[in-house]
């Protein structure tokens, strides 16, 4: 039978009410350690469970063993490292823009505003006097880094890991000495890369901590970023005035692109918004096969890059765009998720070999095909996503996207990779962190099917057979594609 995704309660939880869950999820999970029990598929009865973010959150963490009642030890940065990461961040310029927009509307609500890095440094500190001398005693303090492992569920480390707005309420967090507060964040991203840079917070007390703060939070994340894309656009309008007259002097169709791909200016053929740029960098060769143009040459520019394409001996210019089914014969496919923050893409074959960072949802997606090699309608993919099998539009659209670049490497009816494609998954060390934003209920499945060693990740290679001592000297064994989990395993975590 399909598993279907339980709704999502409508009714938020009291903080006495997440109290008696906390107490009971923890209390369960140390009964099945004593006897090794497997935990249950599902949060338990309607009302009786964590929401899922706060579920996934605390099942890490209890796997880290953090005590609820300790902690661990903080990591806490000097003065020297607090301003560096301040500049490095951006958002040093935008300060009192957010003071104004998150500060003064709440009028007499207790609250603090704390800006943290993508890492969870804690930059900027702001509030009433007192409040942050609460703060202080749990050591929410600047300079302090914020994350699971060390301070347990909180709203700035749940926003970074989910990348979107995120409230943790009294209870849902994992220290008891946090149930007094409520925090609420919104990560964010640098509009020019899609970089997680940072999130911003408001905590308080959590009996006067309003609904609305969220919303408001989110839209302060939202004006961080227009004005970071501000900047963006002024510095890609200097680039253009610089590349104008050097695209008068080139001969043969060629753009100018700025350090993360967009596009400044072009000539001879219809600009792309944006080149997908090797996430690894140029190297050392002077040709790149680039996913949409085909063969270009590459030369360094001031804050950007010239690409010229490169031209066949009749004149015409090479041919682009996605890899051909002829390409795709041998090609190998790396997904690599081990940085929670940038799954990255990696193609090598008879197009060239090309990397780039993925979207989430180009993550999700080619990560459900990677598992399972035989395939899935779009129905399926989106039950897998979003619980959902009516979903079927979004799910096509995003795999039009992915079929632009990627080509002949994806079959479809059903959505699968080509059979003559050897695709490997590098996930993170700890199950957890793979793809920590998703919560697609396939992709939550499968990390605990990883965890409980239920699963492995296709190209995961099997432990080595013992070699007498003649066969030092044996050839290497044919590259073939290596399975994935088994057919039973991932019954069990897949849609």
């Amino acid at each position: 039978m399909r598993q279907t995704r339980r709704p999502e309660r409508r009714t938020a939880q009291t903080a006495a009410e997440l109290a008696k869950v906390h107490d009971r999820a923890l209390a369960e999970a140390t009964a099945r350690d004593l006897t090794r029990e497997a935990a249950p598929a599902d949060d338990g009865p309607a009302g009786l469970g964590p929401r899922p973010e706060i579920g996934d959150s605390w099942a890490r963490l209890r796997r880290l063993g953090l005590d609820p009642d300790a902690g661990a030890a903080a990591v806490h940065l000097g003065p020297a490292e607090i301003e560096h990461r301040r500049r490095a961040s951006g958002l040093d310029a935008l300060l009192p823009v957010l003071r104004d927009t998150l500060l003064e509307p709440v009028g007499q609500t207790p609250l603090i505003l704390a800006i943290a890095d993508a890492e969870g440094h804690i930059l900027w500190q702001e509030g009433e006097r007192g409040l942050r001398r609460s703060a202080d005693r749990i050591g929410f303090l600047t300079g302090a880094r914020w994350i699971e492992e060390t301070v347990g569920t909180n709203g700035i480390a749940a926003a970074l890991r989910a990348q979107r707005p995120m409230q943790v309420h009294s209870a849902e967090h994992y220290l008891r000495s946090h149930h007094s507060w409520t925090c609420v964040a919104a990560p964010v991203h640098d509009p020019g890369t899609g970089r997680l840079v940072g999130a911003i917070n408001l905590s308080g007390p959590a009996h006067s901590v309003r609904p609305y703060l969220l919303q408001l939070t989110a839209t302060a994340a939202r004006l961080a970023e227009t004005e970071l894309r501000a900047r963006r656009l002024e510095s890609l309008h200097q680039l253009r005035t610089l590349a104008a007259p050097l695209l008068a002097r080139v001969n043969g169709p060629a753009l100018v692109v700025d350090a993360a791909g967009w596009t400044a200016a072009a000539a001879g053929l219809p600009p792309p918004a944006r080149l997908r740029l090797p996430a690894e960098g140029w190297g050392s060769a002077a040709v790149h096969w680039l996913p949409g143009l085909g063969e270009c040459a590459i030369e360094p520019l001031a804050d950007g890059w010239l690409v010229r394409l490169v031209r066949t001996q009749d004149g015409g210019a090479a041919d682009g765009g996605a890899v051909t089914a002829e390409q795709a014969e041998g090609a190998r496919l790396r997904l690599d998720l081990r940085r929670p923050d940038r799954p990255e893409l990696s193609v090598h074959g008879a197009a060239g070999s090309w990397s780039h960072a993925l979207s989430p949802r180009h993550a999700e997606l080619l990560l459900l095909l990677a598992v399972e090699r035989d395939g899935h309608s779009a129905a399926r993919l989106a039950d897998a996503l979003f619980g959902d099998p009516g979903r079927t539009v979004t799910v096509r659209a995003e795999l039009s996207r992915l079929r632009r670049y990627l080509g002949g490497l994806l079959a479809h009816r059903p959505y699968r990779f080509a059979e003559s494609v050897l695709v490997s998954v590098i996930g993170p060390d700890d199950p957890y962190d793979l793809l920590p934003a998703s919560s697609a209920p396939a992709v939550r499945r499968l990390r605990a099917g990883l965890a409980s060693g239920a699963v492995r990740l296709p190209g995961t290679p099997p432990l080595p057979a013992p070699r007498s001592p003649g066969d030092d000297a044996a050839p290497e064994p044919r590259l073939r594609q290596p399975p994935a989990s088994s057919a039973e395993s991932w019954a069990s975590v897949g849609p």
